[in-house]
């Protein structure tokens, strides 16, 4: 198959990239290098085609995005207080981008998986989290992925083919600080023997998802007959801020206690997946276990 991945340079992207090559497929990989790095893709570059596009281009996307069999949609702007100070870049980043995908979806009949986010439930205070729940995101990073789901449901009625995936709180090796989740800033810390830093009061609780089980989510949606779909991508578990951070020092050996600061503006008090639709719909399960991996790193 001839596949495309838009992000592809970037933390989740590459990883997908690699498994599709690992698979035998041909792929092209979109990215404008803004926050991705071609060194992410360093073992396979010279199997795959690059291309330094922004996904704002459609004349540039126009001509790639022809005689091929889908394309895994992952390029976006991801933090969340970042988003407070740019919601414009955000937007068209993350809404004018991902609307020239499914534009170009309906025009030559390929098929999209797409990186949603769990972030346009907002503040739920009943867990896990379905699908039906209702969408109501609390900064403006979420409200682009919300736009994009309603984009979602416009294309859908017109036909084009398109899996959009609810991703919860991805953990793996490779993420960038700037960009990466709680766990990566954690690791940073403790590797440098200084204690790990908790916004708020640690009583957030999360859902933490290996990045390896990701990309194999989308991998199984794509090969789907399923063509419109919403649907998490996380563990089912849950698992607080102030418990990971002790889990993390437990792991590491190492004597300290967690340093509590500020409130993060923008940060979602719980967040935890209902992810039966996904084990039912495409036989995935995610395999990664947490304190594993964490024992594994630190």
């Amino acid at each position: 198959m001839k596949y495309v991945v838009t992000g592809g340079a970037g933390f989740v992207g590459s990883y997908l990239v690699k498994l599709l090559v690992r698979k035998g497929h041909q792929v092209i990989v979109i990215d404008n290098l803004h926050k991705g790095k071609k060194d992410n893709l360093e073992s396979v570059l010279s199997k795959i085609q690059f291309e330094e596009i922004d996904i704002r281009d459609y004349a540039s996307l126009e001509k790639i995005l022809s005689n091929i069999d889908g394309v895994f949609h992952q390029a976006a702007l991801t933090v969340v207080q970042d988003s407070f100070d740019r919601p414009e870049e955000y937007h068209d980043v993350n809404v004018i981008g991902t609307e020239n995908i499914f534009r170009l979806a309906k025009k030559n009949n390929f098929k999209v998986v797409y990186a949603s986010s769990s972030s346009v439930y907002g503040h739920k205070e009943t867990m896990p989290i379905n699908e039906d729940s209702e969408r109501n995101p609390i900064n403006p990073y979420g409200q682009t992925k919300l736009d994009d789901e309603f984009l979602f449901e416009k294309y859908s009625k017109m036909g084009a083919k398109i899996i959009g995936l609810r991703y919860f709180n991805i953990f793996g090796k490779g993420q960038t600080l700037e960009y990466a989740g709680v766990i990566t800033k954690f690791i940073d810390r403790i590797n440098q023997k200084q204690p790990p830093i908790i916004f708020g009061d640690g009583t957030q609780i999360r859902d933490f998802i290996y990045v390896e089980d990701v990309v194999m989510m989308n991998l199984l949606c794509m090969e789907s007959h399923k063509t419109e779909l919403l649907v998490n991508v996380g563990t089912g578990d849950a698992i607080s801020i102030l418990e990971l951070a002790k889990m993390m020092i437990d792991v590491s050996g190492l004597e300290m206690q967690p340093i509590f600061d500020a409130p993060l503006e923008g940060d979602i008090k719980m967040s935890q997946a209902d992810n039966k639709l996904a084990v039912k719909s495409f036989n995935w399960k995610p395999k990664k276990d947490l304190r594993k991996w964490l024992t594994e790193i630190l």
